[in-house]
């Protein structure tokens, strides 16, 4: 069996112990790559090195950067993908439960590609890729402040394609629908129906249909595409 052309390519993962984040792991591994993922707790899939990290505590970031180097050798991909959710309406919205939103979804983002940009620049190749959601181009009542944080993800990736896109870098942003999860999966049967009525597919999707978007934009063939924004949400969001 002959070796990955993507074999030489280190991808780290935030938050790639569980969900999406796991999923997508688990897709570069099978792809070729040398895979690492951030994790507070638990473990990522077969194939990957875990790394504990917090995408808040920077000092955990420069650990795992210079560990994932250090193992694996210079990271080329990074997928941001670590987030939390505290919804609640606006009027009960605490300034916590909004900062730290904003904080652990955007903030996360950007001290985790700061730390990972610097191989790319001298690598004069990268990837790098965020994952929004539906909520930040669509709106979802409830949500303000993840919506504000995911929005935000797209203005990020667009700053960075014009200050890195002559070094061979890309920034997009991956914007995920209803998927199927744990949390989906303890939805009462007349709330799920609800839901999939809103999306035009008729149904949720799954983690491994991210997963496949992202290993596309990780590749070579997704070289001349960058601050763009690929909704995957069976036309709920009709491209916002």
């Amino acid at each position: 069996m002959s070796t990955p052309a993507t074999s030489d390519r280190v991808a780290l993962v935030t938050g790639g112990n569980r969900g999406i984040g796991r999923a997508i792991a688990e897709r570069l591994v099978a792809d070729g790559y040398r895979v690492a993922v951030t994790a507070r707790s638990g473990s990522g899939p077969a194939g990957a090195l875990t790394v504990i990290a917090d995408v808040n505590d920077a000092a955990s970031l420069d650990q795992a950067v210079a560990e994932v180097e250090s193992a694996l050798g210079p990271i080329t991909i990074v997928v941001a993908n670590a987030g939390i959710t505290k919804d609640t309406l606006l009027m009960r919205m605490s300034d916590d439960d909004f900062s730290n939103v904003v904080d652990t979804n955007l903030g996360g983002a950007f001290r985790t590609v700061k730390r990972a940009i610097k191989s790319m620049i001298k690598a004069r190749r990268g990837r790098i890729i965020l994952i929004s959601s539906v909520s930040g181009l669509f709106g979802v009542a409830g949500q303000a402040n993840y919506s504000a944080s995911k929005s935000g993800l797209v203005g990020f990736a667009r700053a960075i394609t014009r200050e890195l896109g002559g070094r061979g870098i890309t920034a997009n942003v991956v914007a995920p629908g209803f998927i199927e999860s744990d949390m989906t999966a303890e939805l009462d049967d007349k709330t799920q129906a609800e839901y999939r009525k809103q999306i035009p597919a008729g149904r949720y999707g799954t983690a491994e249909e991210i997963a496949g978007v992202v290993s596309w934009l990780a590749g070579d063939e997704a070289s001349y595409i960058s601050g763009a924004v690929i909704p995957v949400d069976g036309g709920l969001g009709m491209g916002h």
